[in-house]
């Protein structure tokens, strides 16, 4: 029974929470608006939306289905108006000459419409309507914005993309450059006269700061200071072609494929802070992410700064149809990319702009190829540029580097419908699309295969006739003999002699001739010190600071060549004189670092226009004179053997060094104290230059004691 009664209770309250939910669903039923079926109105419009496009903007909308034949049958068509929002804003308010315009007659059929010749980066809003004359119906007011057209701004907007891709290129190359520290001078300092090995090391080099500039400039300049042979930088140089490559792939995996452009602010967020630290590699590393992440700041900018052509416009036409003359306009478009490229003074910059404008449509897939061998021609001028201040050595080198180079773009041409075939038949093969047929979506990938395929067979074929490019590169660039053939090692090769002893006479003279070259920078500083010409001051200093650079390879060479020597067994005399030496080559080359400065003391000394007195320079020459006789002792003593050399000389001629040094800063100090007319400025470069000629002084001496064993 009581069952029952739950069982009744049960049924009884569901019966009633079931009606009342029917009765509340048919009120709500009642009571939300109905919508007139058949009925035209604002409603009626439905959908509309707005995108931006050159000086002007697309509309797009829908019309009701239910209610379209009534529209039809009644003769509606569509309108558009429209207005800057400044000035819908000031016709609310009764201005004159802030009147909407209106768009009327367009079918009814359609569904988009294109507003043009509007003002550029410029915000509008509209609104679509139907009107059939008598009634007229407008949707709500929507927003709208224009893109700026194409002059000199945009082109301003192109120049400065492609200089911000330049400078964190340039950023990122020196960071990665400096994180390597001395390490990448030692690999390259290293290398033997194996070509292979060569090029794995130019490869190698351009692979981690990606820059193959920052390579073939050091090669040229080892090859001027003698520590590397022709043969060996003609490795180094076809490494560092293909070594360039991944910067093509690099740019088209994050820079089209991935868009890392919107990560670069969360990549800058975590390298500045590095910039902080106290050890100098991790803010080299810090530089690395920030130069990564404004590069591809840069590119992303630079592809919204290409202006957006569609296939009928003149520029693009220009390219399809030159590109069908055979084999004259790929030797058009290879003179087109050298050009940019020695305009912009970097291959991949070039590159990523090649790359940024297949990308938009504007030149097909073998017009952008044949740019790109026009690209690898234009980076020789690098190596050109910089072998210009330098030996015939450093010139010779720089012309295998451009031979290289035009031998490779030469037979390309003649081979470029059949490597383009090829590369068609590769990516189609492989399933990452036609580049002919898609270049907008495929194009980039194709140029990165075509550049790696062109540089890797280039060194296969070239690499065997090195020893061709130099004889070619020496009958090409005559020396002028004198100057023009110093400054390479004449008696350390790239090996050492049977016995360590034989080895130490070859090193001896080396030395003796690396003290003759640090001497000759006494007589460029005190010609420097004397002379007007501005002209004339930044050669010295050029000169100077070449003369500095020479002292540092020469260093690390001497030494390496030492520290095989003491591979072997040593006796002890041998080892004393070992030491010696090293620490000779490490002041000879501290005392070049103390010239630099001075010249750089006396460059700012012309920036700002700071006068020495009479008397000042007259001093300064009676030091110079103490000083290039310690010269000649030094000399003097690294000729001789070492159980021949006395050191008296050294040190009387050292200590007038340090007497006449104390006389000037006696009478500078004087000078001071007596309220005389002495430049403040002037008066600590002065006393910085005096300085540190005590201290060249001090490492001459020093040398003469590295030949006795005195260390």
């Amino acid at each position: 029974m009581k069952n029952k009664l739950v069982l009744s209770f049960a049924v009884f309250f569901f019966t009633f929470f079931a009606f009342n939910a029917n009765a509340q669903s048919d009120n709500n039923v009642e009571n939300a608006p109905k919508k007139s079926i058949g009925t035209i109105s604002s409603k009626t419009i439905e959908n509309v939306s707005s995108s931006s496009a050159v000086e002007g903007f697309k509309v797009s909308w829908n019309l009701d289905y239910e209610v379209f034949q009534k529209l039809k049958s009644e003769g509606y068509k569509v309108l558009i108006k429209y207005n800057t929002k400044i000035g819908a804003k000031r016709h609310e308010k009764g201005y004159a000459n802030s009147d909407w315009t209106e768009l009327k007659g367009i079918d009814i059929h359609e569904t988009k419409y294109s507003i043009n010749n509007l003002a550029g980066e410029e915000s509008y809003v509209f609104k679509v309507g139907v009107s059939n004359g008598t009634d007229t119906f407008w949707s709500e007011k929507k927003s709208a914005k224009t893109k700026r057209g194409w002059g000199i701004f945009k082109f301003l907007v192109l120049i400065g993309s492609l200089g911000m891709f330049i400078y964190g290129m340039k950023i990122m190359s020196e960071g990665l450059q400096q994180a390597a520290g001395s390490r990448l001078r030692y690999l390259l300092g290293s290398i033997t006269s194996n070509r292979v090995k060569g090029v794995l090391t130019g490869f190698g080099i351009t692979s981690i700061v990606q820059s193959s500039s920052v390579t073939t400039v050091m090669t040229v300049s080892f090859v001027n200071a003698g520590l590397m042979t022709l043969v060996q930088s003609a490795g180094v140089m076809m490494g560092a072609n293909i070594g360039t490559t991944i910067t093509g792939w690099i740019i088209n995996i994050f820079g089209f494929k991935v868009s890392i452009g919107s990560y670069a602010l969360v990549l800058i967020a975590i390298g500045a802070p590095l910039m902080f630290f106290g050890k100098q590699k991790v803010k080299a590393w810090s530089n690395a992410i920030i130069g990564f992440s404004l590069l591809f700041m840069g590119l992303g900018f630079l592809k919204d700064a290409v202006p957006e052509l569609g296939p009928d416009s003149w520029l693009v036409q220009f390219f399809v149809d030159f590109k069908d003359i055979p084999f004259l306009s790929t030797l058009l478009f290879v003179l087109l990319g050298t050009f940019v490229t020695v305009i912009v003074q970097s291959s991949s910059a070039a590159m990523a702009l090649t790359m940024t404008l297949v990308a938009g449509g504007i030149i097909p897939f073998e017009v952008a190829a044949a740019m790109i061998l026009g690209e690898n021609i234009g980076t020789t001028i690098t190596a050109e540029l910089a072998s210009t201040i330098g030996n015939v050595h450093a010139k010779r080198s720089a012309r295998i580097h451009s031979l290289f180079n035009i031998i490779g773009v030469t037979w390309a041409v003649l081979l470029f419908p059949f490597i383009l075939d090829g590369i068609e038949y590769f990516m189609t093969a492989i399933g990452t699309g036609n580049p002919f047929t898609n270049p907008k979506e495929h194009a980039n990938t194709g140029i990165a295969i075509f550049h790696t395929t062109f540089n890797l067979l280039n060194v296969f074929v070239l690499i065997w006739f090195v020893p061709n490019l130099v004889r070619v590169a020496e009958r090409t660039v005559k020396s002028k003999g004198g100057q023009d053939e110093e400054f390479h090692l004449d008696y350390i090769g790239a090996g050492y002699m049977s016995t360590p002893d034989l080895s130490m006479l070859e090193a001896k003279k080396e030395i003796a001739k690396f003290g003759e070259l640090t001497s000759r920078m006494s007589g460029f500083s005190r010609e420097l010190l004397f002379e007007k010409s501005r002209k004339n001051q930044q050669k010295l200093i050029d000169r100077i600071a070449k003369y500095e650079e020479i002292t540092d390879r020469v260093e690390i060479e001497v030494a390496n060549y030492l520290g095989k020597i003491s591979e072997g067994e040593l006796s002890v005399d041998t080892a004393v004189r070992i030491r010696g030496m090293n620490s000779i080559v490490n002041d000879l080359e501290r005392i070049g670092d103390v010239f630099y400065q001075i010249s750089k003391g006396l460059e700012r000394k012309a920036e700002d226009k700071i006068w020495f007195t009479p008397q000042q320079r007259e001093r300064l020459a009676e030091l110079f004179d103490l000083v290039d006789e310690a010269f000649v002792v030094m000399i003097e003593n690294l000729n001789m053997h070492s159980a021949d050399v006395s050191l008296d000389a050294a040190i009387a001629i050292e200590e007038k060094i340090n007497a006449k040094r104390d006389e000037i800063r006696s009478e500078y100090l004087d000078a001071l104290s007596n309220d005389e007319e002495v430049h403040m400025k002037g008066g600590i470069i002065y006393n910085d230059i005096f300085a540190s000629l005590e201290k060249v002084g001090d490492h001459i001496i020093n040398v003469s004691e590295g030949i006795v064993g005195k260390v």
